[in-house]
């Protein structure tokens, strides 16, 4: 494994876990911001009900003064409201500080609502002596400075309590502040190490694409490479499928003059020989006569069939007649041979000599392969100029084939191709099995001026 890869494998699980400790860090420090968040609420309003435990403490004793200096039940009204509140409030004071939370401060708590049940009662025994009339008694507690020294341990008290709350919100926002401080560092991390694995990524990623971009070029050049092979090949194949046909034809051409040269000679002789022995003994035997005429027709078969061969090899009708009536006398020929009915539709066009006898072995081929494999019943050949050429067609209505599939005829129809494309023309088969055969051939035509220089 290669340094990048075994960094980019290790890469992954190391973002994994870093994310998984910022998310863990980050979870640890929302619930401790917000155990800090509710235990400051708690202590604030501590603080709050501390000092409105005082501030009632002083309104009660503002009520006990003004009916004990004045003696107007007026002032009776916010004494008695005072205590009616002052006692609710610690009894919810007492259930707060029974929290476990709180359980140093219970012993400070106690004391403090001790004293306040102290000064209460202090006030709710002179407000009753100023009721009945006993003014030396409510004069005498007044005096004593009792209730003065009460009410300031209550107020030393409650403030201890303040001050420990005060103490307790302090060090809660502390520790909001240092959650919220670690969770912009958190973030913070977060964001560069995102930014860095994005550098990562992007870099990876043009190098990616660097990397496609050189396996394309090299793939473009391959494939150009290939391509101009493929095309070399195919030229030097073209070219040797050229000089092959065209040694074909010449070899055709001279076992053609060897056959009517000499072949043709040796026949002819030996018919003469016949005819003058024939005229030279008038008086054979009836056998002998028989034999000598068997010979005749001996010969004369030879004869023709030296003929037949010579016109397979090469049709003297192209070179004398012309590309036309080679082709009417090929399709007249076939359609007597084979029983078939052929239609053939011909025009005059303009071609090479080389390219006249491409035409000629294209039909001739294809009504061959008709002839053994396309069990047709008609046939119909076209030729005529199209497309700046000559066009070239051959159907029948057979059984017809699959050009995918490669048949026994495959080596015919490559020839007939290789041949065409000889010719700088083209070949194409429309076949399918059921709906006959469509055999269409194009080549460039040759102006009058080149035939006749050629």
């Amino acid at each position: 494994m290669t340094p990048r890869r075994r960094a980019a494998v290790l890469s992954f699980p190391l973002a994994l876990i870093a994310a998984l400790s910022l998310l863990l860090f980050g979870e640890l420090s929302y619930h401790r911001s917000q155990t800090a968040l509710r235990d400051t609420t708690d202590a604030y309003d501590v603080r709050l009900e501390v000092e409105r435990l005082l501030r009632l403490m002083v309104d009660a004793e503002s009520g006990q003064r003004g009916y004990l200096l004045t003696g107007r039940t007026d002032y009776l009204k916010p004494f008695a409201e005072a205590t009616q509140s002052i006692g609710q409030l610690l009894l919810g004071m007492t259930r707060f500080y029974s929290a476990p939370a709180r359980s140093a401060q219970v012993r400070d708590f106690a004391r403090l609502a001790r004293l306040v049940e102290t000064k209460i009662s202090e006030m709710d025994v002179t407000v009753q002596a100023r009721r009945d009339g006993r003014e030396d008694a409510w004069r005498a507690v007044i005096e004593s400075e009792i209730g003065r020294e009460t009410q300031e341990q209550l107020r030393q008290q409650a403030e201890g309590l303040a001050l420990v709350e005060s103490a307790r919100l302090q060090s809660h926002q502390a520790q909001v502040s240092r959650s919220l401080l670690v969770s912009r560092i958190g973030v913070a991390t977060m964001t560069m190490l995102s930014v860095l694995a994005f550098y990562f990524y992007l870099r990876q990623a043009s190098q990616v694409i660097a990397l496609r971009e050189r396996q394309r070029e090299v793939l473009e050049a391959e494939r150009d490479t290939l391509d101009l092979e493929v095309r070399e090949r195919t030229a030097q194949l073209t070219e040797l499928a050229g000089y092959l046909q065209t040694s074909q034809e010449n070899q055709r051409s001279l076992l053609a003059r060897e056959l009517h040269d000499e072949l043709g000679a040796l026949l002819t002789s030996a018919k003469l020989d016949v005819a003058r022995l024939q005229s030279r003994l008038p008086a054979i035997s009836p056998e002998a006569r028989e034999r000598i005429a068997h010979l005749n027709e001996v010969l004369n078969s030879g004869i023709a069939l030296k003929r037949r061969i010579i016109e397979d090899l090469r049709p003297s009708a192209l070179g004398n007649l012309g590309l036309l009536a080679s082709l009417d006398i090929l399709t007249r020929e076939f359609a007597k041979s084979s029983g078939l009915e052929v239609q053939a539709t011909l025009e005059p066009v303009e071609l090479a000599p080389d390219g006249e006898l491409t035409v000629y072995r294209f039909v001739q081929e294809a009504l061959t392969n008709i002839a053994k494999y396309a069990k047709a019943e008609r046939v119909e050949v076209v030729l005529q100029p199209g497309n700046g050429g000559v066009a070239i067609s051959v159907r029948d209505n057979g059984k017809g084939f699959d050009p995918a599939v490669v048949r026994s005829s495959a080596h015919g129809l490559v020839g007939m191709r290789y041949r065409v494309e000889a010719e700088r023309g083209r070949m194409e088969i429309d076949a399918k099995p059921g709906g006959g055969t469509l055999l269409t051939a194009w080549l460039p035509s040759v102006p009058a001026q080149s035939r006749a220089s050629a």
